[in-house]
């Protein structure tokens, strides 16, 4: 007869708690800020990777913004909530990927000390709002989806300041279009992810259960 602690389940963490509340906001507010600077900087240098990645920060305030009003609502709710995130993570994608095509046929190599700056700056803020959100990596599709997109955040921005080294290196902006890829890329992953997980939260009407084990942080 096996009572080991191991296989003692706990729901997922929904979100409701002041602390994660106030993590909450002050991950948005830093990701408003640096959608701002970022697009700015990107119009300025031509830099695809900066643009793609600001467009990134503005999804994330507006929907870590969403996130934070459903918190404590029906799990339907909150599962809808986290789809549309899921979508608006595709549309981007595809968007990133989309332009980046299209800059591959446009001459214009963009300018590698704004966007090794600017990545710095970006990077820093992003392991920011890591270091906020890292006690709750898991949980619900909401919660979920808010820290799949502050890390993706953070591999961007490393992802920005080599491709603003590339672009020093080469003279040329093949590195700013192969990051803009692989960002998309990692865009349209974590949409599937969020979006599977969400869905299965809508159809099934239950939270999925964790390890208390590996639950503890919650």
């Amino acid at each position: 007869m096996s009572t080991g602690c191991c296989h003692v389940q706990a729901p997922a963490f929904d979100g409701l708690s002041d602390d994660y509340r106030r993590r909450l906001i002050a991950v948005i507010v830093i990701n408003a800020v640096m959608f701002v600077v970022e697009m700015t900087a990107g119009q300025l240098s031509r830099s695809q990777a900066l643009q793609a990645d600001a467009l990134d920060f503005f999804a994330d305030s507006v929907t870590y913004g969403a996130s934070l009003a459903v918190i404590g609502m029906a799990l339907r709710t909150r599962s809808l909530v986290a789809l549309a995130k899921g979508a608006s993570l595709a549309v981007i994608g595809l968007w990133v990927f989309g332009s980046t095509v299209y800059r591959v046929f446009v001459v214009g190599v963009p300018s590698a000390e704004i966007m090794g700056i600017i990545g710095f700056l970006a990077l820093a803020a992003n392991l920011a709002s890591v270091l906020i959100l890292i006690g709750h990596k898991e949980g619900d599709a909401n919660v979920r989806s808010v820290w799949l997109c502050s890390r993706n955040d953070a591999i961007g921005n490393v992802a920005v300041m080599i491709a603003a080294i590339g672009v020093w290196g080469s003279a040329t902006a093949l590195p700013d279009l192969i990051v803009a890829a692989i960002m998309a890329g990692l865009f349209l992953t974590s949409s599937a992810k969020i979006m599977r997980q969400a869905w299965h939260e809508y159809r099934h009407g239950h939270l999925p259960r964790l390890d208390a084990a590996h639950s503890h942080s919650h």
